[in-house]
């Protein structure tokens, strides 16, 4: 009965680990954005086969939906480009969200009764509390390059899964999640509100490109580079 008994442990140990490398597939576009099964193979140590199998299972959950690449003029004729998996709407509510459709009725209520004005301050306020708490990169004497990775390590303890980097002429940074998303699907004073509060912080001008909300795959807000940092990136080169 034991040696019965070690077997069922055994079993449910090995029917437990897929749902973990699932979750951990998952988790990994959610965080750092759409991929292809070959990345998500060598980032996370998995066979081709095995990565392909837990993807065919996202996908048939509804978690992840698979997506042809961008392809610039000069990547296009290059081959068949491998497919991109993105993480779908339904994927997203499968994680944890800071606001819940509580949150929507309460302000459709409040605009149904001539409140509009209030959705536009909560709006506000909320962006003030990230204003707050990002004080410090707001007030520093560094480049819009180290504040804007200074905001993308903030954005992402505050649940954004956001990254920084060069983008062209300037900077980008890119909300791989957003707890509000539901939310600000309803009430996109909250994307402007936000987009406005980084561009205090940032002490600059920012352009929001898309958002989660509005169905794009991730939040990205581009930081045209100023005469100024020109100038600072000639001095430093």
């Amino acid at each position: 009965m034991a040696h019965i008994a070690e077997l069922r442990n055994t079993y449910v140990v090995k029917k437990n680990e897929p749902d973990k490398t699932r979750d951990q597939v998952a988790r990994t576009i959610l965080e750092s954005g759409p991929a292809t099964a070959v990345d998500l193979a060598k980032r996370l140590k998995i066979t081709p086969a095995g990565i392909r199998r837990h993807l065919d299972s996202l996908i048939v959950e509804g978690v992840l939906t698979a997506r042809d690449p961008y392809q610039s003029a000069v990547t296009r004729g290059r081959g068949r480009p491998s497919k991109v998996f993105v993480m779908t709407d339904e994927g997203r509510e499968k994680f944890e969200h800071s606001y819940d459709d509580l949150a929507v009725a309460a302000l459709k209520f409040m605009s149904s009764k001539n409140g509009a004005h209030l959705v536009n301050e909560f709006a506000n306020v909320r962006a003030a509390e990230i204003e707050r708490k990002a004080e410090t990169i707001k007030s520093s004497n560094k480049g819009i390059s180290e504040k804007s990775k200074a905001l993308a390590k903030l954005l992402s303890v505050e649940g954004f899964a956001a990254t920084s980097g060069k983008k062209g002429m300037g900077e980008e940074i890119c909300q791989h999640h957003c707890p509000i998303a539901h939310v600000a699907s309803e009430f996109p004073e909250l994307c402007e509100a936000e987009t406005a509060a980084f561009s205090r912080v940032l002490g600059t001008h920012v352009q929001r490109l898309a958002t989660i909300a509005h169905g794009d795959g991730v939040c990205t807000t581009f930081i045209p580079a100023t005469t100024q940092t020109k100038k600072r990136e000639r001095a430093n080169a």
